[in-house]
């Protein structure tokens, strides 16, 4: 079981750059679950959308709102180490608006264009970007699979119009330019288990996976009780968040991990 607490240099980090890299947030075993579990769920991966990028690729994604009592996606949202990690960076209790997998696949995975994801969120009901995510790579992220990049400090901009790129939505792209010319991209290349903490309105994209390796990636995202949404829309509304010991990341995937061993009668 890995055990981790932010620094106060990794929530200055947020604060002044709007993100942190944690390595090793989960453990080989946890995240190895996760990879099992996660690739022999054929009723998850069935769930995917897919969403052409407007280069010519297209990103396979499942997002789910609710939370489970018995499946690992579930545990890890619910983990004490993420979950107290976004009440220090958000300062305020914080509930669950919803997870996700990417499944950016070898060869043919797509690139997501340059957003923020309050650019979405805003047009939910979030009068305010109290909002982060948490990024665990489930595969080796390099650049040429496609990791995550982002521009640091750019959630300072604050939130930034978005429009259709392709099936997705993505930001103002003169605005990107100027930005790209005046911030730092940083390529956030992860081994497996660990992890990006982000500000809603950090400027994030990747490219396409033309490698021959996957790179799959689970994201937690979380909403500040506080900026709980005026109006309904595709993402819960506030409720509280039972959070659960870390153990319970292990104790869950390896009984998740059992039954799906077992032959189909």
């Amino acid at each position: 079981m890995s055990h981790f607490e932010p620094s106060q240099e990794q929530i200055a980090a947020f604060d002044d750059e709007g993100f942190f890299v944690v390595e090793g947030l989960l453990d080989s075993e946890e995240v190895g679950l996760l990879r099992d579990i996660a690739r022999t769920d054929a009723q998850w991966a069935a769930g995917a959308a897919s969403r052409a990028d407007g280069e010519g690729g297209a990103v396979k994604v499942r997002v789910e709102n609710e939370l489970g009592e018995s499946d690992i996606y579930s545990a890890i949202v619910r983990s004490r180490r993420i979950v107290e990690t976004m009440e220090l960076l958000l300062c305020d209790e914080v509930y669950h608006y919803h997870h996700k997998m990417v499944f950016k696949e070898a060869k043919t995975g797509g690139a997501w264009a340059w957003h923020q994801d309050y650019g979405y969120w805003y047009d939910n009901g979030c009068l305010f970007p109290h909002l982060a995510s948490c990024l665990i790579a489930v595969d080796p992220a390099t650049k040429a699979n496609g990791c995550l990049q982002v521009l640091s400090g750019s959630h300072h901009l604050g939130r930034v119009n978005h429009t259709k790129v392709g099936e997705q939505t993505g930001a103002d792209p003169e605005r990107v330019a100027a930005a790209v010319d005046r911030l730092e991209t940083v390529y956030c290349e992860l081994e497996p288990g660990s992890a990006v903490f982000f500000h809603c309105n950090l400027l994030h994209r990747s490219d396409q996976n033309k490698s021959d390796d996957p790179r799959w990636a689970f994201i937690c995202c979380y909403n500040a009780k506080e900026n709980d949404p005026y109006k309904d829309s595709r993402h819960p509304r506030y409720s509280p968040l039972h959070t659960w010991p870390d153990s319970m990341i292990l104790e869950i995937g390896r009984r998740q991990w059992a039954r799906m061993q077992q032959p189909v009668a």
